[in-house]
């Protein structure tokens, strides 16, 4: 199961989303993590498995809401397990 679908099941709140994007996008270098029922996402690897979003992180122009739709994207898209 991806943390997409997990959202889409309402295991996953826009509340929880929100605040691990937050605490990412705050400071990459600590550790965020997003409990989905028993399990854990380390948002951070989630972050890295992605091209597209380290690509966009990397990008010194990237906009604010531009760095936050690339570390949702990485995110929904990351197996939960």
């Amino acid at each position: 199961m991806t943390a997409g679908e997990a959202y889409r099941a309402k295991l996953l709140t826009d509340d929880a989303l929100d605040a691990a994007i937050a605490a990412y996008l705050a400071d990459p270098s600590q550790p965020a993590m997003l409990e989905i029922g028993d399990k854990r996402l380390d948002v951070a690897a989630a972050v890295l498995a992605n091209a597209y979003s380290t690509e966009v992180l990397a990008q010194d122009g990237a906009t604010g809401p531009q760095r936050r739709n690339a570390v949702t994207t990485a995110i929904l898209l990351a197996p939960v397990g």
